[in-house]
């Protein structure tokens, strides 16, 4: 074997080496609980796509967490009578605190849409709302986005088969898992390539 094959497999190796490091750091990533239950902040903020997360934000906003829930990346059309219809034991009297996001269609989206609502409330913490083994992407889209200033308190939500003791029971879950952590590892190089886009000011 020539020198510039035995260089290119290592590096080979290495780099798969460094991928699966990664993989096992970010798996501890989505086994991480709840930070700081009991803060109040001054928005509870959603991210749309799975179980258990609006009902979550629902449950904050009513127990006094924050001020207003924003949920981001709603389908065109939906409005939040039609959106509080779909949650079994959603709290009553909190229609007037929810806004509803329509511009956002992925994570990045998310985070722009959201950074463009605080800017004009005027709000200065939130607690975001997402699954578990979606919270680390999400966290480094938000932590570019919004401003330094505004504290991002972390509340994952642990859908079924997605809870620490049972990540890797079911094949499923592991291809999210894996999945997930594939898309994290793209938007932590998406600026090398992509510049960051800029948060549009309201229309």
């Amino acid at each position: 074997m020539s020198r510039g094959w035995r260089w290119l497999r290592r590096l080979a190796d290495a780099l798969i080496i460094a991928w699966l490091a990664g993989l096992v750091w970010f798996v501890a990533g989505v086994e991480q609980p709840v930070a700081d239950p009991d803060a109040v902040t001054d928005a509870v903020v959603v991210l749309t796509g799975g179980s258990l997360r609006i009902d979550s934000g629902l449950a904050l906003l009513a127990e006094g967490k924050a001020k207003k829930l924003f949920v981001s990346g709603v389908h065109q059309g939906v409005e939040t009578a039609a959106m509080l219809r779909q949650v079994p034991d959603a709290p009553q009297g909190v229609e007037c605190c929810i806004v509803l996001g329509h511009a956002a269609d992925n994570t990045l989206g998310n985070a722009l849409e959201t950074a463009q609502w605080l800017q004009q409330e005027g709000f200065h913490s939130i607690r975001l709302v997402t699954a578990n083994y979606h919270m680390q992407r999400a966290l480094l889209e938000f932590t570019r986005a919004l401003p330094p200033d505004i504290r991002i308190i972390p509340h994952p939500v642990f859908p079924e088969g997605a809870r620490p003791n049972d990540l890797w029971s079911l094949h499923g879950t592991a291809r999210v898992i894996v999945l997930e952590y594939v898309k994290y590892i793209g938007a932590l190089f998406r600026p090398l390539v992509l510049p960051n886009p800029a948060i549009q000011g309201p229309k």
